[in-house]
């Protein structure tokens, strides 16, 4: 009997244990309303920047990511969550960490032009992956803007 409230213990605090703090962000959101997240509108300096974490990162807590541009903190976007932000055309540098039982970090180079438009960022096994896909992501209704914490 003791062993069943061991092992419920132990699966619990490590379900529990990989939950990241959140950073405050600096930069300043483009708050918008679902309806008017249109590809049209983006671009030309607007970037929409989401979370594009699977099923197995948001099952044990993972995908969350804190995200700092140029190492000015972006904030943290959970999984299905996404920004919308303002940058001039040039060359920034990302970096990406999620906790997965030890920090994953990451650092992306990122040109942005009058064409750049979405930038999914995921965590994986070993690190984390950014890509500029300029489409916003499938079943997007169902994410949400990701609130200043």
């Amino acid at each position: 009997m003791n062993y069943k409230y061991i092992l419920l213990f132990a699966v619990t605090l490590l379900l529990t244990s990989c939950a990241l703090k959140p950073i405050t962000s600096e930069f300043t959101f483009i708050k918008t309303d679902l309806e008017k997240v249109e590809l049209e509108n983006l671009g030309n300096g607007t970037v929409l920047i989401y979370n594009g974490a699977d099923i197995l990162h948001k099952m044990d807590n993972t995908a969350r990511l804190n995200i700092w541009i140029d190492n000015k903190p972006l904030g943290q976007i959970r999984p299905s969550e996404y920004v919308i932000i303002n940058l001039n055309d040039g060359k920034y540098l990302f970096d990406v960490l999620h906790l997965d039982l030890v920090n994953m970090r990451s650092s992306h180079d990122v040109l942005i032009d009058g064409n750049t438009k979405v930038i999914k960022i995921k965590p994986n096994l070993t690190s984390n992956k950014l890509t500029v896909t300029n489409e916003l992501p499938k079943r997007f209704e169902k994410f949400s803007y990701a609130e200043k914490r």
